[in-house]
């Protein structure tokens, strides 16, 4: 299904937005913090733009077992494996998230 594709692409699109926000944030912590917290809430933000996205995709993928049975294997094993990316890198920026407020 396209659109799965396209979600997949946005999801993918905020978490790395949401990495690059969080990056700045650790970067520029100790010289401006007003600016380091701005970049950590649109990191935030961001996780919850991929969060809601996510939601999507099992609605869609959902609906369409509901009403045709277990999607082409083929589509399910792309999806699987983008999603596992995904969950890894959204991880990695969970982490980064978590370490700025440590700091």
């Amino acid at each position: 299904m396209k659109i799965i594709k396209e979600l997949s692409e946005m999801i993918s699109e905020e978490i790395s937005d949401a990495e690059k926000y969080i990056r700045h944030a650790i970067e520029c912590k100790d010289t401006d913090r007003q600016l380091a917290n701005t970049f950590a809430e649109l990191s935030n933000q961001e996780m919850n733009h991929m969060n809601t996205l996510h939601g999507e995709v099992a609605r869609i993928i959902q609906e369409y077992k509901d009403k045709n049975g277990d999607p082409p294997k083929e589509m399910m094993a792309v999806y699987e494996y983008l999603h596992k990316k995904q969950i890894d890198h959204a991880a990695e920026v969970k982490a980064m998230q978590s370490m700025y407020k440590g700091l």
